[in-house]
């Protein structure tokens, strides 16, 4: 069982129809579940002061290093997948972007809607691959400096 249908199940939340999300929803829990695999990869290389982990952690989850991510793999996306991410891309969320551009904040949006829709839809598999294959563009960009 994936985590998003357990904590459902516990907190006996009703079921939704996972494209009936607005994309800023997706994008929403997206952020946070992005956050988390981040997280968790930081941690994993060791037990460091918490504001190196923050440091580590924080040049992969802002806005830029999302759409280098996010860029370097539109390719690689299912049609479905890279329709998701056009709407989160496309949607007008009212905010404005701090410390990136614009066109990083809706790319950086676009990917976070994303992974929101693979996360609650299951696809938990799926959105660790992209995550990582994410990661990998944004260090071969940093070897190549």
């Amino acid at each position: 069982m994936e985590l998003f249908d357990i904590i459902k199940e516990k907190f006996n939340c009703k079921e939704v129809d996972p494209l009936s999300y607005s994309p800023l929803t997706l994008a929403y829990i997206g952020d946070s579940i992005y956050e988390v695999v981040i997280r968790t990869y930081v941690i994993g290389n060791g037990n460091r002061p918490p504001h190196k982990l923050h440091k580590e952690s924080s040049q992969l989850v802002k806005a830029a290093t999302q759409r280098q991510m996010i860029m370097g793999m539109l390719e690689e996306l299912t049609s479905e997948e890279a329709s998701v991410y056009r709407r989160g891309r496309n949607a007008q969320s009212g905010t404005i972007a701090k410390n990136a551009t614009v066109s990083d904040y809706r790319k950086a949006s676009g990917f976070e809607a994303l992974i929101g829709w693979l996360y609650i839809t299951g696809q938990t598999e799926r959105m660790l691959e992209l995550i990582y294959r994410g990661c990998e563009i944004v260090w071969q960009a940093s070897e190549q400096k």
